[in-house]
């Protein structure tokens, strides 16, 4: 079979049994440090993918991706006796309205408030959500039940959801009754000015495994409006969830442009997820750019050791190369040859590492049960290590590390090209 002679003679010389023993040292563990860097490399870009996923869909599933408010400047500043402001009662046009908007696929109408939740055992501060719940069939809860569902809210008066997280600290299951209370809300009393406080019965138990799971509590609206002295619903704002919640942002842009000047509700506000949650999904990617360089390192380090194997390979063959050169072989020819026989060496570190590394990303819940290993923690026992192995990522490490060796080849191939065949055959 035809073959260039660079090309024929640089796969001779990467298999050659004939080198020192401490040049085909070199080489086997610069082929070794290639295939655990690649393989290390697309092992935790992918668990990093699979934690990023995960907080996209526990904490993105429940914190609404935009929210829709009416500014301050119009509502009464009454503290004993806030009204919800007449015209965002007409909340349902503004829904219909905004439904109609590309990229929004779910608008669900609620209330909050800050509260105290109190229970015979324990006392905590939450996030009082009051919601109706024909509207939060899309909500992440009702996929996370472990007893009762959102639907409860609707049946029983006064009934409460809360997370287990919440349960556990609280001491509290389904049917018990807690305490809710309002310190921004008072009444006065023949005993004075008391916040405003109710009791509520536990309906049922979620379970989303985030941070929510201790700091987030449901009601009806319709009992939230009596709680903050609102009139009908109470309802004051709209979440917005998108097909995608990076699309923020320009769903915003949208909103406020002058096109949608017909809004049933003027002087709206809008607050995006990025308001609340942006500082953690940055850490993440800085994390993972982090960790993309940190395991960038090994792989180069270890194509440093191309560098030295090649450089007394040329050593090693200054004579041969000689020859070459006499017999007609041109400067670019001996640079081929040396880069060929680097590259192999590259080469198979990166195919054994992508393989590996795509193998250990597929199997990495199955290898640490084997061993008997929880990196998640002792209370986590039951949950699986997020992998999320992208294709885009495989391709990019790949690439990066046959980039890097074929780098690594150039300085001792362009050194080998520059040798004087005179000055190596005169004493030979």
């Amino acid at each position: 079979m035809f073959q260039p002679v660079s090309l024929f003679i640089g796969l001779r010389y990467s298999r050659s049994k004939q080198s020192t023993g401490f040049i085909s040292f070199i080489t086997f563990f610069s082929t070794v440090g290639i295939l655990l860097g690649v393989a290390a490399l697309i092992t935790v870009v992918s668990v990093m993918n699979g934690f990023e996923g995960e907080l996209k869909k526990r904490i993105l599933g429940l914190v609404p991706h935009v929210v829709i408010a009416q500014s301050s400047s119009q509502a009464p500043s009454q503290v004993t006796n806030q009204v919800m402001p007449e015209s965002f009662q007409a909340w349902p046009a503004l829904k219909a309205q905004l439904l109609q908007q590309p990229h929004i696929e779910h608008v669900s109408p609620f209330l909050s408030s800050e509260a105290l939740i109190q229970s015979s055992s324990n006392l905590q501060g939450v996030l009082l959500q009051g919601i109706i719940p024909k509207f939060e069939q899309n909500n992440i809860i009702n996929d996370h039940m472990l007893a009762g569902s959102l639907q409860s809210l609707s049946q029983q008066p006064y009934a409460i959801v809360i997370g287990r997280a919440l349960a556990n600290k609280l001491k509290v299951t389904v049917q018990d009754t807690v305490r809710l209370v309002l310190p921004n809300k008072t009444l006065f009393t023949p005993m004075g000015r008391i916040p405003v406080q109710r009791n509520f019965i536990v309906s049922g138990i979620f379970d989303v495994g985030s941070q929510v799971d201790d700091a987030m509590v449901y009601i009806h609206s319709q009992y939230g409006a009596k709680l903050l002295r609102r009139q009908g619903d109470g309802i004051d704002q709209l979440r917005l969830y998108l097909d995608d919640a990076f699309n923020a942002e320009r769903v915003v842009n949208a909103l406020t442009s002058a096109s949608l000047n017909e809004l049933p509700i003027k002087n709206l506000t809008f607050t995006t997820w990025n308001d609340t949650q942006g500082a953690l999904f940055s850490a993440v990617k800085m994390e993972k750019t982090m960790m993309w360089l940190m395991l960038s390192l090994i792989v180069a380090v270890a194509t440093f050791n191309i560098v030295s194997a090649l450089v007394m390979v040329v050593v090693e063959k200054q004579g041969e190369i000689g020859i070459l050169q006499t017999l007609g072989l041109s400067r670019a020819g001996v640079v081929k040859i040396f880069i060929t026989q680097g590259m192999i060496n590259g080469l198979w570190g990166v195919i054994l590492g992508s393989v590996s590394g795509v193998l250990i990303a597929l199997n990495l819940n199955e290898m640490l049960a084997m061993m008997g290993l929880n990196i998640l923690g002792g209370n986590t026992a039951a949950q699986a290590l997020p992998v999320q192995l992208e294709l885009i990522n495989v391709v990019v490490i790949v690439l990066s590390a046959l980039a890097m060796s074929f780098i690594a080849t150039l300085y001792p191939a362009f050194q080998a090209s520059k040798t004087q065949p005179a000055e190596v055959l005169r004493n030979e």
